[in-house]
């Protein structure tokens, strides 16, 4: 049997462009603690997709480095195996432009996710060096999350994470946030409560920012995204 392409009119192109009191990518703050402006493209054509987004951030300095922005570029396919039982397949590139990092920071990670109902569980791997972590290649992240209409229009959505940093067990901790949102016709705003319970070598927070603070510590993080 042959299967038909998908036509033009089921591709679909859209645009988003969003702040945040602080950029949390799982459980540690890549912007001090401080906002962060966001903003992505994404197209989509049957069940394939790719996209771009980016965040401003404040991590490379700290480091030493130059790059203000993380840039994401991705691609995938999702699916689904059975009726309620969905996969999402992919790629996905960390990109920090001009960053003049010893070890370099850019990462591509390759990830599967299964979904069914509410619940997503999802694995993604490190093909290259994680985050300018030296010789942590076939590093790791595991995480589950759901999605709950909690009614008026409100989503309540918690999520628990496991990041392998692979030859830095130091740098390896679990990661938990729970938020809810709520869309106004394309503006989704949201409110979340995160928390890194990152390792503390020597009595010293394993990710922390040049003021001493500790970048995984529980806070609230409230964001704005419009989508268009």
């Amino acid at each position: 049997a042959v299967t038909a392409l998908p036509s033009v009119a089921q591709a679909q192109l859209s645009f988003n462009v969003g702040a945040t009191t602080d950029y949390r990518y799982r459980g540690i703050s890549q912007t001090r603690l401080n906002p962060a402006v966001q903003g992505g493209i994404d197209y989509a054509i049957g069940g394939f997709y790719v996209g771009a987004w980016a965040s401003s951030i404040k991590w490379i300095k700290d480091a030493g480095g130059n790059a203000d922005a993380e840039v994401d570029f991705y691609g995938g396919y999702k699916g689904e195996i059975s009726k309620g039982l969905g996969y999402d397949v992919g790629v996905l590139r960390y990109q920090y432009f001009s960053h003049d990092l010893a070890v370099s920071p850019n990462t591509t990670e390759v990830y599967g996710a299964l979904s069914f109902g509410p619940a997503t569980l999802k694995y993604s791997h490190a093909v290259t060096n994680l985050f300018g972590f030296s010789d942590s290649k076939n590093s790791s992240y595991i995480d589950l999350s759901a999605s709950f209409d909690v009614g008026g229009g409100f989503m309540l959505s918690p999520h628990i994470g496991y990041q392998k940093v692979k030859n830095n067990s130091d740098f390896s901790y679990t990661d938990y946030s729970i938020a809810a949102s709520k869309d106004f016709s394309g503006l989704t705003v949201s409110l979340a409560a995160v928390y890194a319970d990152v390792k503390k070598p020597g009595g010293t927070p394993a990710y922390i920012g040049p003021n001493g603070k500790n970048l995984g510590k529980a806070g609230v993080v409230l964001g704005v995204k419009y989508a268009f």
